[in-house]
């Protein structure tokens, strides 16, 4: 249920249409945000980077038609919560054998592993990049971070969202910067946006990777759960109309995640594809970022890092206690589950494994966790008996299908691509 009286009511006062105009939305914005930050992650960073550098402009389209997509899937997910006060695990409890259950627990759990450690490696790089903080005590100053962001949590949903929106505002405003500095080419960044095209195999495999890994499976099982108990409508009318006020801010969150997304691209174009670089490495980005553009555009560079991975780190914690809780019935201690998801990021760490290697191996390990989040989502928006009123629409479940078994494809198609 809604934390505060003060709240409860505002969101209700909506509902009755006492309110009108743009305060209609207030009540209603947050949980796109939260979930949103996972289209942040820093394993993104490295490969819009790459892109940048290798094609220029060539494959924002590929960045602008991921998160259409991702507007639909978060959605669906949302609309879940909303319709059942429930989320996606605790659906799947209900519906599936309990080994079912179990097996889905772990793998998520696995999931999300892999997401904090790209997470944690990314916030934990920019502090190397920033302040020349060897990576070891830069992830252990991560963990600090990380662990005071979880305290926003403790003090209420709207605590929490507002610290998670204000981050995500200083990635934005970052990127911002460093698009002016950058100076990009107009009429090709719009050409780019909307016009299709590939230039040889690599650019098809990298546009793969872009897709692939822009839809995560621990940003749909949370955003169900930010949507479950936030504002609860007594009936389908009411269910309907919260629906439709979240998915603006489902619009707006998507609508920042992808312009940041496309702002590394045009960046990374604007000042190394001009130049003939191609850059693959974070470290190496920033460093060429001060030779082209100046110190302070690879210090924002370095802040959006910085502050994608700990914001990022945080949400792949609140993911890991819902698919716990969901799937198996089961709860520890949040601060307790983000010490121990801290182990395997600092022994990697430790061992000295390169840290944008890292990013993309954790990208590998989330492909085989895409289908077991998505291919329930479709399932569950789809049934009426689950769904009731808010049941998605034909259209809507074709092109749940479609891009399932898109996004699903893609991410085998660049496993096997990897390791062969």
């Amino acid at each position: 249920m809604i934390n505060s009286r003060k709240n409860k009511i505002s969101a209700q006062d909506v509902l009755n249409g006492d309110v009108k105009g743009l305060k209609r939305l207030l009540p209603f914005l947050g949980p796109a945000f939260i979930a949103s930050v996972a289209y942040l992650d820093p394993g993104n960073f490295a490969t819009n980077i790459t892109a940048g550098s290798k094609y220029g402009y060539l494959l924002l389209w590929v960045i602008f038609a991921s998160n259409l997509m991702g507007v639909l899937i978060q959605s669906l997910s949302a609309k879940l919560g909303i319709a059942t006060g429930k989320n996606l695990p605790e659906v799947a409890r209900e519906r599936f054998p309990k080994g079912v259950s179990i097996f889905l627990w772990i793998q998520s759990e696995l999931v999300i592993i892999a997401t904090d450690l790209a997470e944690f490696i990314g916030a934990a790089l920019g502090l190397y990049l920033l302040f020349g903080i060897p990576m070891l005590p830069a992830a252990l100053i991560t963990a600090v971070g990380s662990f005071a962001i979880l305290e926003l949590q403790r003090r209420g949903y709207r605590t929490l969202e507002a610290g998670i929106a204000a981050m995500v505002m200083m990635v934005v405003l970052a990127f911002t910067f460093q698009v002016i500095m950058a100076k990009p080419d107009a009429g090709a960044v719009v050409a780019g946006i909307f016009t299709p095209q590939f230039q040889g195999v690599d650019s098809i495999l990298l546009a793969a990777g872009i897709l692939g890994a822009t839809v995560m499976p621990h940003a749909i099982y949370l955003h169900s759960s930010l949507t479950q108990s936030r504002i609860v409508g007594i009936d389908d009318q009411e269910k309907k109309q919260i629906f439709k006020l979240e998915f603006i801010d489902i619009l707006i969150a998507m609508l920042i995640a992808g312009a940041v997304n496309m702002a590394m691209v045009v960046v990374s174009a604007a000042l190394f594809f001009k130049n003939g670089l191609v850059v693959e490495d974070l470290d190496v980005a920033f460093q060429q970022f001060s030779h082209l553009a100046g110190p302070v555009t690879a210090i924002s560079f370095g802040l959006g890092l910085l502050i994608a991975g700990l914001s990022s780190s945080s949400v792949g914690t609140m993911a890991g206690d819902v698919v716990m809780q969901g799937f198996i019935n089961k709860r520890i201690n949040l601060y307790l589950r983000r010490a121990i998801t801290i182990i395997p990021p600092l022994a990697i760490i430790a061992f000295g494994i390169n840290a944008t290697s890292a990013l993309v191996m954790s990208q590998v390990v989330l492909s085989f966790g895409i289908a077991f989040a998505l291919i329930p989502l479709v399932i569950f928006t789809s049934s009426r008996k689950i769904m009731n009123g808010l049941v998605n629409r034909k259209i809507t479940t074709v092109l749940g299908w479609l891009i399932s078994a898109l996004v699903v494809s893609l991410n085998v198609f660049l496993v096997v691509e990897m390791f062969i």
